[in-house]
């Protein structure tokens, strides 16, 4: 059955290596059917991966090797809210050391240029406090931050 409204990802041949990273690396994540091409293809010949289903933190996605004409950017991301530095970091560090690259403001891509944000529940928090002096101290915490600190978020929340 084809989902009402799934994400669409282009990629260069490498749909299947991507979808089993984000299945090994993001909870409630899953590979899941793989289509091979029935015959050729510009971005590839018949019995190739043509496309890849799988599911990102229980989004369901289609990855298709269509070749190297498009490339992804930071137009589109998956936002990820994390409950703790913990998760932060493990996340965050998945992505960035398996030949991705950092960005700012908790946005990083992984390597087949996929953004990601790692956004710490905290932070959203912060940012939407009802004290309008203490969400512009978050924020231009933030601002200068590659991966999100939340200790030091919080600290900037308060004053410190």
């Amino acid at each position: 059955m084809v989902n009402k409204n799934t994400i669409f990802l282009w990629y260069d041949g490498t749909a299947l290596d991507a979808a089993r990273f984000y299945a090994d690396t993001f909870p409630d994540s899953t590979v899941g059917t793989v289509h091979r091409a029935p015959g050729d293809y510009p971005g590839g010949k018949q019995g190739d991966v043509l496309m890849v289903e799988f599911t990102v933190i229980g989004i369901p996605c289609v990855g298709l090797n269509g070749g190297p004409q498009i490339k992804h950017n930071e137009a589109f991301s998956f936002q990820i809210a994390t409950d703790d530095q913990a998760e932060t970091d493990r996340l965050w560090n998945a992505v960035v050391r398996n030949g991705g690259q950092e960005s700012q403001c908790g946005w990083c891509k992984d390597k087949w240029g996929v953004s990601w944000q790692v956004t710490p529940r905290a932070l959203i928090a912060a940012l939407s406090d009802r004290d309008p002096a203490a969400a512009k101290r978050a924020f231009e915490a933030m601002m200068p931050m590659k991966k999100i600190d939340i200790a030091a978020i919080e600290a900037a929340r308060r004053g410190e």
